[in-house]
């Protein structure tokens, strides 16, 4: 089990808002949690705001400026909305093992909604580009 599941939500919620969290524990699955966590508390809108706002200034803390992704980050959230709409689950552990592939073959996941590479394009890690093969709904 992943170190961030020691924290509870509003625990991991509050340790990343303030960088409090421990780079090392900001894993992909937790980057999941955290928007599984937002969108729950604070709708798709307010979630998306949130999370760049909180993920640029963590990176920042970090000096990892340079990975910070907008159209990654963006997406991400909005294909957890896409599943959470999808599921019966009421917390993140069952989330995940419902749809474990936002974990385990995300990047395929993600490239399936766009037709070039996302994740290197110097163009998504300042804008949104918007899906040009399946939207997010």
């Amino acid at each position: 089990m992943e170190k961030h599941f020691q924290l509870t939500d509003k625990e991991f919620e509050k340790q990343f808002a303030n960088c409090e969290l421990d780079p090392l524990d900001f894993s992909h699955e937790a980057h999941l949690r955290l928007a599984w966590i937002h969108i729950k508390e604070y709708g798709i809108e307010q979630a998306e705001k949130n999370i760049q706002a909180q993920l640029q200034a963590f990176v920042s803390f970090v000096g990892a400026e340079d990975k910070y992704n907008t159209t990654l980050t963006i997406a991400s959230i909005r294909a957890v909305d896409h599943f959470m709409q999808r599921s019966g689950s009421d917390n993140f552990k069952d989330f995940i093992s419902e749809f474990p592939d936002l974990k385990n073959n995300f990047k395929k996941l993600i490239g399936s909604h766009y037709s070039f590479d996302i994740f290197n394009s110097k163009a998504a890690r300042t804008i949104y580009l918007k899906p040009d093969l399946l939207p997010f709904d």
